[in-house]
């Protein structure tokens, strides 16, 4: 990236945008009942960690990666009961949070 070109993490509002993502897509998730059902009792953990995982993968600093290491996702998702419905809703209610948060293409396009 040159010295002229931000990120997409910069260019959409860094950290304050992300933490902003984070919170409005898992009231999201708090507010449907199938798709709660699959998160841990506790939300904050995953929240930090999504937070991290979605500031680096936009561009943003490498915290997740350097705490936790290779994202692995798969790996870390195997444990719980993802239905093809379920990723949809997971699905729905990011963009919808991204609607909300006011990340619009092309930033979007990443996701």
């Amino acid at each position: 990236m040159s010295e002229n070109q931000d990120s997409i993490y910069e260019q959409i509002g860094g950290e304050p945008t992300f933490r902003k993502l984070v919170d409005t897509f898992y009231s999201k998730v708090e507010a449907d009942n199938a798709l709660r059902s699959i998160f841990p009792d506790d939300l904050e953990p995953g929240k930090e960690w999504q937070y991290l995982f979605l500031m680096q993968y936009w561009g943003g600093p490498q915290t997740y990666s350097a705490q936790r290491g290779h994202p692995r996702l798969r790996m870390r998702h195997y444990p719980y009961a993802i239905t093809p419905e379920l990723a949809n809703l997971w699905l729905n209610h990011m963009l919808d949070a991204l609607d909300e948060v006011g990340i619009q293409e092309p930033a979007r396009a990443i996701m």
